[in-house]
């Protein structure tokens, strides 16, 4: 595991993850990619309001200048 954030990333690969976003939004979805600008595409995505499933998305790209932090 490396110490940049983009190895991270890497090491998230095709691993379920936790994205919050500005605006207090959270999804939460497999992550399938990444760029440089930290734009995310989740497979399997859901969004979560309190903890709880709202919605169920399928495959959405997230805007990394909208990222506030992605956890295991």
């Amino acid at each position: 595991m490396g110490n940049r954030p983009l190895d991270t990333l890497n090491d998230s690969l095709d691993k379920p993850v936790l994205v919050r976003l500005k605006g207090s939004r959270e999804f939460r979805g497999t992550l399938e990619g990444y760029d440089i600008h930290m734009n995310l595409a989740l497979e399997d995505a859901e969004e979560l309001v309190d903890s709880e499933v709202a919605r169920r998305i399928g495959t959405v790209i997230v805007r990394g200048d909208n990222v506030v932090y992605v956890s295991l």
